[in-house]
């Protein structure tokens, strides 16, 4: 299946959201982005990968902490991100590497904001991939080898961080049901099912574009 469109996917910690994002770029043959967008962020911006490794969808830290870590900035940086915080580089050198990534060409999009960044790109679909807790534990336990006594604690944390970095950064609700143009369950539909049912959905909306 050709398509023109960008994906973004949210996803809930053991929702298997990552999977499906790969599985589906896969189906499309289109580029695929997860840990990748970091490489492309730090290459654009001239701020070394390991510290966007290290505040990677996690909540803003002190500004005292920032303003001492940014010294560590390449001295070619762009000028542009040199007189803020470094959580705040960090987020904006992602944000521009999203855009400029859409405006290549269709592609997948995996957490970072990205439905917020795209929220005004007419070919963006946005997905949301989510799961019942026990669909969560079963998966973290089994692929990340997650403790599962320990499973839930972890997962909702998890939850909380990435909730606690999309509020800041995005100004609205991770997980709200108007952010997203589909909310997929996995426990439901498997991972490969809400790979299926994404396709669909994208064939259908751009099917309804081009008539519109």
């Amino acid at each position: 299946m050709a398509t023109s469109s960008v994906i973004t996917i949210g996803r809930q910690f053991g929702s298997g959201g990552r999977y499906v994002g790969r599985l589906l770029a896969e189906k499309l043959g289109i580029p695929y982005y997860d840990k990748q967008l970091l490489a492309e962020a730090a290459k654009d911006s001239g701020i070394c990968e390991e510290l966007f490794e290290d505040h990677d969808e996690k909540p803003t830290r002190s500004l005292l902490f920032s303003m001492v870590m940014g010294m560590q900035m390449h001295s070619d940086s762009a000028s542009v991100y040199m007189d803020m915080p470094l959580n705040h580089k960090i987020f904006l050198a992602q944000f521009d590497a999203i855009r400029r990534i859409a405006s290549e060409g269709p592609c997948v999009i995996v957490g970072r904001c990205a439905d917020y960044v795209l929220r005004d790109k007419q070919n963006a679909v946005h997905v949301f991939v989510k799961a019942d807790m026990p669909s969560k534990i079963e998966r973290a336990v089994t692929y990340y080898g997650v403790d599962k006594l320990k499973a839930e604690e972890i997962i909702r944390k998890a939850d909380k961080q990435r909730a606690s970095y999309y509020s800041y950064y995005a100004t609205s609700d991770w997980g709200d049901i108007n952010n997203y143009d589909l909310c997929v369950d996995t426990g439901k539909l498997g991972v490969e099912g809400a790979v299926d049912l994404i396709c669909r959905h994208v064939e259908l909306r751009e099917a309804y574009l081009k008539n519109k």
